[in-house]
């Protein structure tokens, strides 16, 4: 059988095309000691992985040219040389961005897709539902009866992090996004108490007139002029959690926030973080966030395009926006 899978063809200057990847096929491989063949089902594009595609030094390696790309996957063994992953196993794993995957058996993780759909283990109950899930509790320290500002607020984090501020007892939670559509869905559907579209005008009015009696807590998804914004109108010994900078990702000139100075006089914490240093939290995530979706108290908005074919799409319109929560490729 063939395996369609896709390369990073050239290294990008800014804005990705689809130039920039390249859709090859192989033979499917055949597992050694310890290994497993899975067939992917759904795999994950994710903001990060633009980051990757530079060949710059950072917390995980870029993406090598003329190879395959990488990412979250969830998809069923379908040949196995290893006595812990049986054949018919549905697993969790990070070689995306292909149809067949070979990998080491202990590099992969069983999940149960009869208790959550495959998505929900590239989502809501993954990487992305843990970074919101930390980034707030744990890096902002919000509390309760805290206001809260997250920006990217209709995508994969932003989406599961507003939901958590609420569900933890957020006097106030504010969203931003990229169209009125999304700005409605914040409000109707997840339950966010106002949000406004940053592409409506000043974001430092529209945030001013949202948050009267300030912020405690941002969630940043975006950077730039949405954190400049928030700087504003923090409260003394607010807390920022700088999850991504989506908004300077594409810019060869990374764009300066000019008042880090109001750090100094509102005692303001801004933390950067990274998931995989809360991996210890992912039990008690997994239990809390498991009873919310129980009893319904969380919405989780994914984002489907099918084929592998399409997945640089996928990809490039997710860096556009074009998501609401969770981009998902179906394979």
């Amino acid at each position: 059988m063939s395996n369609k899978l896709w390369q990073l063809a050239a290294r990008p200057e800014g804005v990705p095309t689809a130039e920039h990847f390249r859709l090859v096929e192989e033979e499917v491989p055949t597992p050694g000691p310890g290994q497993v063949v899975v067939r992917n089902e759904v795999m994950s594009v994710d903001p990060a992985m633009r980051g990757r595609m530079n060949d710059v030094p950072s917390y995980v390696a870029p993406f090598q040219l003329d190879q395959p790309l990488e990412g979250g996957a969830v998809g069923t063994v379908v040949a196995s040389e290893s006595p812990d992953v049986p054949v018919g196993a549905s697993v969790l794993h990070g070689l995306g961005w292909r149809e067949y995957a070979l990998l080491d058996a202990k590099h992969t993780r069983v999940v149960d897709t009869a208790a959550a759909p495959p998505s929900a283990f590239l989502g809501v109950l993954g990487m992305p539902g843990l970074t919101a899930y930390a980034g707030l509790l744990d890096v902002a320290h919000m509390k309760p009866d805290e206001n809260v500002f997250v920006s990217g607020a209709a995508g994969a984090v932003g989406s599961l992090a507003g939901q958590i501020a609420r569900l933890r007892g957020a006097r106030l939670v504010i969203g931003s996004a990229g169209s009125a559509e999304k700005v409605r869905y914040l409000v109707e559907d997840l339950g966010f108490d106002a949000a406004f579209n940053y592409k409506d005008g000043s974001i430092r009015t529209q945030l001013k007139q949202l948050t009267p009696d300030g912020i405690d807590v941002y969630f940043d998804n975006v950077g730039g002029e949405q954190l400049e914004a928030a700087l504003f109108r923090m409260n003394l010994h607010g807390r920022v959690a700088v999850c991504g900078a989506i908004s300077q990702y594409n810019r060869p000139d990374a764009q300066g926030i000019r008042n880090l100075s109001l750090l100094i006089s509102k005692r303001i914490t801004l933390q950067g973080f990274l998931v995989m240093d809360h991996w210890g939290r992912r039990q008690a995530f997994v239990e809390e966030m498991t009873g919310w979706l129980r009893e319904g108290r969380v919405q989780v908005p994914e984002t489907f395009v099918d084929g592998i074919e399409h997945a640089p799409d996928a990809f490039l319109g997710m860096l556009r926006g074009e998501n609401l929560g969770k981009m998902i490729v179906r394979l």
